[in-house]
């Protein structure tokens, strides 16, 4: 089995929170259901799994419920022999949001106490947004992501003790000896081309054969579509067009969604007409959304500007298949013919989201753009990231003059490269591309990562 840091997080839910129910988040094929499958019986004596989706293609047992008595009446029927008391007893509701009424009765399923429950699905964010009442005080909503760089060196067999001293490296802003810093990199590349897919990585452990491995990465993609597609009748076409244009819109000088190259016939509509289009990739999880900043003011998100927005996919292996298909030489060697920013960025979005931030990226009309723009929690301030590729690294005209404005009140930035060096020149850290996986918000689950020694000792 993968290892997975969000295992901690359920387990140790179930074990603290016997009065509230966890709604896991995410999109298809991230490993949600194996997840609690396996925790769910680890924990308890009995354990039901519902999958909903298929529920509501198939049979339809619960497609009727109205009441908790009824779902109680349809889980004893499928499920009558593997319940027990509260305490000994997990009912697992897959895809929940194949059924929105289930979700406005947890609070009830809840409260009633006959069992343990848990919930996941992968358009929970639109479901929840469209469903007028949602249990808030009976549920709690976690986000779970394909598997980030650190897990998946894991995967590859890097010890745990080998992370650990990057780690440290990393805190005290020096570079890795130059061999384990090449062993990184060989990792990183490499999980450029396999992405955090769970499936993905597991062909890629079992046979390194690149084609069988981009032979699922192709059939997630087309799933991802296909839910996509299967929206509602009003809207799922243009959803499919915004997501088919994911890849191609990266390649851009820009990279942010145009509304001219959704429906060309249709040159009268604005960004905001297709507001409930970007809401379902973003909340089903298919893809990362990346607002404009032009003044970038602490907190980030009041400085928002809605109309201006960058869309990468979920994962960077279904990019670097679509990009490149099997030709590994693309990233393994450097190719000078091939401009690997888009897929650096993609990888750092990527990471970022994960590790609990909010993405933003800065645009202004004189001073140019720069790539990211994250939350600075320990100066209270933004902190630009750029992120490069190639060996012209050091040449980032809008990230100079993003820190040459004394307003800012910017304390520091990043650029992440392909280089061992780590140093500081006019206010900007240069650092290995590898050490984002060590770039953790406030609100990441380890405390070590995130408090600063500057912090009063009360507060450590």
């Amino acid at each position: 089995m993968l290892y997975r840091k969000y295992a901690d997080k359920i387990e140790t839910f179930l074990k603290t929170q016997p009065n509230k129910i966890l709604l896991v988040n995410g999109a298809r094929q991230i490993g949600k259901s194996y997840l609690i499958r396996h925790i769910g019986k680890k924990l308890y004596p009995y354990y039901v799994e519902l999958n909903l989706k298929e529920d509501k293609e198939g049979a339809q047992v619960f497609a009727k419920v109205k009441s908790t008595e009824d779902f109680y009446l349809q889980l004893s029927a499928v499920a009558g022999e593997s319940l027990d008391k509260k305490e000994n007893t997990l009912v697992f509701l897959d895809e929940i949001q194949s059924y929105p009424a289930l979700l406005t009765m947890l609070k009830f399923l809840n409260q009633e106490g006959r069992y343990s429950y848990i919930a996941s699905g992968s358009q929970l964010g639109v479901a929840l947004s469209q469903t007028p009442s949602v249990p808030l005080g009976s549920i709690a909503i976690e986000e779970m992501y394909p598997l980030d760089f650190e897990e998946f060196l894991i995967a590859m067999g890097c010890g745990s003790a080998v992370i650990a001293a990057a780690k440290e490296k990393f805190d005290c802003q020096e570079p890795l000896s130059e061999a384990l810093h090449d062993y990184m990199i060989r990792q990183f590349k490499t999980y450029l081309l396999v992405g955090g897919l769970p499936e993905v990585i597991n062909k890629f452990i079992e046979t390194r054969n690149i084609a069988l491995v981009r032979k699922i990465q192709k059939d997630i993609h087309q799933l991802y579509g296909i839910d996509a597609s299967q929206y509602d009748r009003e809207h799922k076409l243009v959803i499919r067009k915004i997501y088919d244009l994911i890849p191609s819109n990266l390649e851009n000088k820009k990279k942010r969604v145009k509304v001219k190259d959704i429906e060309e016939t249709k040159s009268h509509k604005q960004f905001s007409d297709y507001a409930n289009e970007f809401e379902y990739l973003i909340n089903s999880g298919i893809a990362l959304s990346v607002q404009a900043i032009s003044t970038p003011r602490f907190p980030l998100v009041e400085s928002e500007q809605k109309n201006l927005l960058k869309l990468y996919l979920n994962d960077v292996g279904i990019l670097t298949n679509i990009l490149y298909s099997t030709n590994i030489n693309a990233i393994l060697q450097d190719e000078n013919s091939v401009n690997l920013g888009t897929v650096y960025e993609s990888v750092v979005a990527q990471e970022l989201h994960a590790h609990g931030f909010t993405l933003h990226y800065y645009d202004n009309k004189k001073k140019g753009e720069v790539d990211f723009i994250i939350d600075d929690y320990i100066h209270l301030t933004a902190l630009p990231i750029e992120v490069k590729s190639g060996k012209d690294y050091k040449i980032h005209s809008a990230l100079d003059s993003f820190l040459s404005d004394g307003s800012h009140n910017v304390k520091r930035a990043i650029v992440f490269y392909n280089g061992n060096k780590v140093y500081s020149d006019g206010g900007i850290l240069y650092m290995p591309i590898y050490y984002c996986m060590f770039l953790h918000s406030r609100e990441a689950d380890d405390p070590q990562l995130i408090l600063p020694d500057v912090l009063p000792p009360i507060l450590k």
